[in-house]
């Protein structure tokens, strides 16, 4: 199976691939084009890409082997998931190489926010010598809020403790448990908006997120208030934070995503009074690369060779003793699911799923898919797979609509599904 190494990632992660028996390892010299790639994917069975490498519908179509794409760092909003879904391939990226540099550079930009380090460097720099224009803040004392609770903002709450600092925290799914080992106070949005001195974000960008702080939000903080965004480009809303810099309405930001990457060199953010800029540096150190690069070699060998499967994005993460332990159920399942569409009279409306015995103890989900699968390919064939049956199921009007528990008689699962009107 031939693996593409399409971003630089670490040499460490690239041996790794190469020790691997079954896979021939090609790397890319330097970041192609859509149009460059599409004669090179199509016998390739998994890419390993940064962010330069746009992972695109066309990309995906021209693979018809391709079974993962692995993204060695968070953020993949350089591949088209719906896409790689529809086409059956995995999408899985690394989490966790790069929480400590993203922790770290968030600090960082706390503290020189903070001080007005760069700000004083520029002016050092520049041969003057003005102690007083750059009198800053101490961190002690002062009101941190987090928003969001993983494992970078829980990082960044354990140091900011450390420094003698209250810590606020919003995240709608951390528990009460979670909050006080890390000694923290669980608040809604508007206490933290109202209170904090320093406020850091640690979220996705997703509908909800997107220009969540804005001139809305910006009304509602103190006019000393200093920003760091370190997570993904879009969360703050640039031409607000641009007007209210300008207006004083807040103290200071410091940004290491943007909007739109590269930042324009016309950007007016580059111009803009109290404001702190890096080129999205979050895991930009030789730590995190070498461990990203690993992570993701070993997720990709151990999905082609082993079939286990850990931070996918669009398919349920299984170990490969789990995946070793599921495999029957899958391959049942998908028999039983072809049974039932023969069995089934035209019209079918619901396809209930029961779990008993030792299926109770494994991921059900995995399951279903193979079940749902084996129904929908009587009619699909090779068109449907484990990774986009869920879709092709939605757009089918053969919808999950949730599960429901019973004890009785020894079972311990329900799916039910609408069905197809076949």
């Amino acid at each position: 199976m031939k693996v593409l190494v399409c971003d630089p990632i670490s040499q460490t992660g690239i041996d790794f691939l190469k020790q691997q028996e079954g896979l021939e390892v090609s790397v890319l010299d330097r970041c192609h084009s859509e149009k460059e790639l599409l004669p090179l994917v199509g016998d390739v069975s998994a890419m390993a890409v940064r962010s330069e490498t746009k992972v695109t519908k066309a990309v995906l179509e021209a693979a018809p082997n391709m079974k993962i794409v692995g993204r060695a760092g968070v953020g993949v909003d350089n591949i088209d998931i719906e896409a790689a879904t529809q086409n059956g391939v995995i999408v899985m990226n690394t989490p966790g190489g790069n929480t400590i540099a993203t922790c770290e550079l968030t600090f960082s930009m706390m503290m020189a926010l903070a001080r007005n380090i760069p700000q004083a460097h520029g002016s050092m720099a520049a041969g003057e010598w003005n102690r007083k224009a750059f009198k800053g803040v101490e961190l002690y004392g002062k009101t941190l809020g987090v928003l969001g609770m993983g494992r970078i903002g829980g990082e960044v709450a354990r140091r900011a403790v450390a420094f003698g600092m209250r810590v606020l925290a919003f995240d709608p799914y951390i528990t009460p448990s979670r909050a006080k080992a890390l000694q923290v106070e669980l608040s809604s949005l508007d206490e933290i908006y109202a209170a904090a001195d320093f406020i850091t974000v640690h979220m996705p960008l997703t509908d909800e997120t997107r220009g969540m702080l804005s001139k809305e939000t910006f009304a509602k903080m103190k006019p000393s208030v200093r920003l760091l965004n370190c997570a993904r480009g879009g969360i703050v809303s640039e031409a607000d934070l641009i007007e209210a810099l300008q207006a004083g309405q807040i103290g200071g930001a410091a940004l290491d995503v943007y909007e739109s990457e590269p930042l324009a060199a016309d950007s007016p953010l580059r111009q803009c009074p109290n404001l702190i800029l890096t080129p999205h540096l979050g895991a930009s150190t030789a730590e995190a690369q070498d461990n990203v690069g690993l992570e993701v070699a070993q997720g990709i060998a151990d999905y082609l060779l082993h079939g286990s499967l850990m931070n996918s994005i669009n398919m349920p993460s299984l170990d490969a003793q789990t995946s070793a332990k599921v495999q029957p159920y899958l391959r049942l399942g998908e028999r039983m699911g072809l049974l039932l569409s023969r069995l089934g009279q035209a019209g079918t409306e619901r396809l209930v799923i029961t779990y008993g015995g030792l299926a109770t103890e494994l991921p059900g989900d995995p399951i279903a898919r193979a079940i749902i699968k084996g129904f929908l390919g009587a009619a699909m064939g090779e068109e449907v797979n484990l990774v986009n049956v869920r879709a092709m199921a939605k757009e089918r009007g053969l919808d999950r609509r949730g599960d429901q528990v019973q004890r009785a008689s020894g079972l311990q699962g329900m799916a039910s599904y609408p069905g197809m009107g076949r």
